[in-house]
């Protein structure tokens, strides 16, 4: 490997005697870049800018202005701890010092006076153990990503073959699969009565796909007959939720599969009931699982709201009003309450579009699938603090009017803030975005090219650019001008992961990425 390209350690060295720090700078030689902070308050400052990039801290306890207890309690708050690995430096040596410090999430902890052999192969072993710790997490969330992204994709396979058929646009399973998980998160709110895990619940949702799997045995004839059904009919269409059960039954290797299972309650049971007057089997009140029947109820308000070929959707307020007043059938009351609490979420929810659904929802399936596995506890607080730092930015983003832009390279994605996806006319989400002809609108492909060519010739040194062009703004070309900062990935050799930016107008510019 060329020595100028190898990746070079940076190990912050936190103590307030310089003697202290040059010995240790010393013992560690030119395997490493240091960083020196003479008390705790510089080395906070320090991992604030760089935390993503240091490989180790070495932290003395007893300092000024802030104690290396200190360091830890912030490094603990905002989660660096779980990706820093820190070793405690102290002439202290106590076992309540030592205990503490362990407390507080030190990896290993090294008297004074120091030793080089000791020091240097301490060094070398906590760096080299997070790092396989890294490459294990990475692993586990490759596979578990393959797994749902597989089990998901022979779902939706199924479940569209039916669609298809039916006539329909497909929404219909992503909304019931929508409607069942905002219920079901909202039920257990409210009662402990059914006990139901995270992971329950993104089961229910995702084998809720596969509630009319049974209507492949119906003819287009009864399935897509535009007026009202005979009762001869109507007793054939009935047929479907027994046969979609059998039909899964008879997956004899593949039977006790927890997918398998909870699919076939589903389909046998989502016209059950809580009164008896359902189908097929006339069971009543708690005898229909909990999966069948929210299933049963998410199932119904899409019907209801959408354009079939024997009738046009109706608005929310008037399915609501419908499924309360009992003219779809007897609920089970503590389902008809989280029905009522989250009606204005199903409203918005039956607005969103199925591109846009299913690239809002695979992301927040995996996040969640990854924080739902203990071998990726390690990472566990890292991911929801992404999680809380992201909320809070949509939040204020959506009340900023801002026009701003993310791209992911990984992903070869490009998300925009609603406000600036509605006055350019684009979506909020572009997949493929160098080859979306909607962006072509924005700007000229002159302009396109060359934006694209400045940010890939940006440097993890200088990677701000900005770049004055025409945009159509609100249906007309106005002079705006596009700041971008390009996004960096140190642990794989600064290799470019995307850009983060804004659209404004020239002479709004009050500050730089």
């Amino acid at each position: 490997m060329n020595e100028q390209n190898r990746f070079v350690q940076k190990i912050l060295i936190v103590d307030d005697s310089e003697m202290n720090r040059d010995i240790l700078s010393e013992m560690l030689g030119n395997e490493y870049e240091i960083i020196e902070a003479e008390n705790g308050e510089e080395a906070v400052a320090i991992l604030q800018q760089q935390n993503a990039v240091i490989s180790l801290v070495l932290l003395d306890i007893m300092m000024p202005v802030m104690d290396g207890y200190e360091v830890l309690a912030v490094m603990n708050s905002n989660n660096w701890i779980q990706d820093i690995p820190v070793i405690m430096i102290s002439s202290e040596s106590s076992t309540a010092v030592i205990d503490r410090a362990y407390e507080l999430g030190v990896t290993d902890f090294i008297s004074r006076p120091f030793d080089a052999l000791i020091v240097r192969r301490r060094v070398v072993n906590t760096i080299l153990l997070y790092a396989k710790q890294k490459k294990l997490e990475a692993m586990v969330a490759e596979q578990i990503y393959e797994k749902e992204k597989n089990s998901s994709l022979m779902v939706a396979i199924l479940s569209h073959i039916v669609e298809f058929r039916n006539g329909e646009s497909g929404l219909h399973v992503l909304h019931v699969q929508a409607y069942t998980e905002i219920m079901l998160k909202h039920l257990v709110k409210i009662t402990n009565k059914y006990k139901l895990t995270n992971d329950d619940i993104a089961l229910i949702s995702k084998a809720s796909a596969l509630h009319d799997i049974g209507k492949i045995s119906i003819s287009d004839e009864i399935l897509n007959k535009p007026g009202r059904l005979t009762q001869e009919e109507f007793e054939i269409m009935k047929t479907h939720s027994s046969v979609g059960a059998s039909m899964l039954g008879d997956l004899s290797i593949y039977k006790n599969e927890p997918l398998v299972k909870v699919a076939y309650e589903i389909c046998r049971w989502h016209h059950e009931r809580y009164d008896g007057r359902g189908y097929p089997d006339g069971l009543k009140g708690d005898e229909i699982p909990i999966s069948a029947q929210m299933v049963a109820l998410a199932d119904v308000y899409d019907a209801l709201t959408s354009d079939r070929v024997y009738k046009k959707a109706l608005s929310h307020e008037t399915a609501v009003d419908m499924i309360l007043n009992g003219e779809c059938g007897k609920f089970n009351p503590l389902v008809m309450e989280c029905f009522k609490h989250v009606g204005n979420k199903l409203k918005e929810e039956s607005k969103t579009d199925a591109a846009d659904y299913r690239v809002k929802n695979q992301m927040i399936d995996v996040t969640d699938e990854m924080l739902q596995h203990e071998e990726l506890l390690a990472a566990e607080r890292t991911l929801n603090m992404l999680k809380y730092e992201q909320m809070k930015n949509n939040f204020f983003v959506s009340i900023s009017n801002e026009l701003w832009f993310e791209y992911s390279e990984g992903s070869d994605m490009a998300i925009f803030s609603a406000y600036g996806a509605k006055k350019l006319g684009i979506k909020e989400y572009v997949i493929n975005p160098l080859e979306c002809e909607e962006l072509r609108s924005v700007v000229s492909r002159e302009d396109f090219d060359a934006f694209v060519k400045m940010l890939r010739n940006t440097t993890p040194e200088q990677p701000v650019i900005r770049y004055d062009c025409g945009v159509n703004f609100c249906g007309s070309i106005e002079p705006m001008r596009i700041i971008a900062r390009s996004v960096w990935s140190p642990e794989e050799n600064n290799k470019f992961t995307g850009a983060i930016g804004k659209i404004i107008h020239i002479d709004e510019e009050t500050g730089s990425l």
